[in-house]
């Protein structure tokens, strides 16, 4: 029924297929950026402290009996930490976009997009019964230009991200000024950023120092720093309260899974007892990246732009030869195809040095 198509993807070199990484090689492709998914430690606190619960599954719907102490005690502790005055957890921060953006922007509001802005979030902006405007990516002037000229007689919602999963640059500081400029609220989707950045390792509200409003709004995942899975929304009670009874992915899906909260729970206070540390290892990985490629990244992703996508395979495989898992990003999840770098704690700054070395071996050779 679909071979005409699947035909199509694998001769533009856009097939794509279920990946084992091999554990024997270096992992530079996943998101686990603490690798707090190789501490065994932390599953042998999560599955202790599960089991003393009457019951280990949520069962049902977060409003129908699902909602869980330990949904309770890790939102609130998210709260606390964040600055913010209440919060829900979502089944993933796909649902947490989506749900997010389509049940905030009402008829006469208008969202304002970035362009760069994760797959879920251009999706729910198709489900909007309000207007949509896409700004050009990181840029306040463009925004700013776009917010003029806008007429619209309800909310000003604007989307951005912490951390840009694609292009691995972080928000610039004027986005929060213009937010308040202009009255409208602000979704921040720190799914890359949370754990990766700001004094405490919290995200970009941490690295900037700022301390949120009733018009900011915090989403983040689990399955990244924090070594699980699923996902967080914080804001303002009006806005967790509104979201509780119109995001449809939170009121017709089962809660999220008390072991994925719970382990998150316990990845995101290993994090804190570990800042120090944490902070200490990051930043001489980017100091790898400083000298090896000229430029500082913002977090913990380094892009690096490949002329064409059979070229790009070319050198993920001899990458992979000489034991390093790299993600080889093509179009049209991104506009030009690029090997994507993590910089994870538990990858030691020579295997980079090594990496970057390879890489430039290949680009010349």
């Amino acid at each position: 029924m679909y071979s005409r198509e699947l035909e199509a993807l694998r001769r533009s070199k856009r097939f794509r297929e279920p990946y084992m990484l091999d554990p024997s090689m270096s992992d530079m492709a996943s998101n686990d950026y603490l690798g707090l998914a190789h501490k065994k430690i932390l599953l042998k606190r999560a599955c202790k402290k599960i089991a003393t619960y009457p019951y280990h599954a949520p069962k049902s719907s977060l409003f129908v009996g699902g909602c869980h102490p330990v949904h309770k005690n890790f939102t609130e502790a998210l709260c606390r930490a964040n600055g913010f005055e209440a919060g829900v957890v979502a089944g993933s921060g796909f649902l947490a976009n989506l749900g997010l953006i389509e049940a905030l922007v009402r008829r006469n509001d208008t969202l304002f997009i970035d362009e760069s802005y994760h797959a879920s979030g251009m999706m729910a902006r198709n489900l909007v019964k309000g207007r949509v405007v896409t700004f050009a990516h990181n840029d306040p002037e463009d925004l700013i230009e776009k917010l003029c000229e806008d007429k619209t007689k309800g909310r000003r919602i604007v989307a951005v991200e912490g951390i840009y999963s694609m292009e691995g640059d972080i928000l610039r500081r004027e986005f929060f000024d213009i937010a308040e400029w202009f009255d409208a609220l602000m979704i921040v989707d720190e799914a890359h950023s949370s754990g990766t950045v700001g004094p405490n390792l919290l995200g970009v509200f941490d690295h900037y120092d700022i301390l949120p409003n009733d018009r900011h709004i915090k989403m983040g995942t689990l399955g990244k720093a924090y070594g699980s899975y699923g996902a967080y929304i914080l804001g303002s009670k009006e806005v967790i309260s509104f979201l509780q009874n119109r995001a449809k992915p939170l009121i017709y899906a089962t809660a999220p899974s008390l072991f994925d909260i719970v382990l998150a729970h316990e990845g995101f206070d290993y994090i804190s007892s570990k800042r120090k540390k944490f902070l200490k290892k990051i930043k001489s990985l980017k100091k790898v990246v400083k000298t090896s490629i000229g430029t500082m990244p913002a977090g913990m992703i380094v892009p690096i732009s490949i002329k064409d996508t059979e070229t790009l395979l070319e050198i993920q495989a001899v990458l992979r030869k000489d034991g390093f898992e790299i993600g080889a990003i093509r179009p049209p999840t991104v506009k030009k195809p690029i090997l994507r770098i993590i910089l994870r704690t538990c990858v030691g700054p020579q295997r980079y040095r090594v990496l970057f070395e390879n890489i430039k071996k290949a680009l010349n050779g």
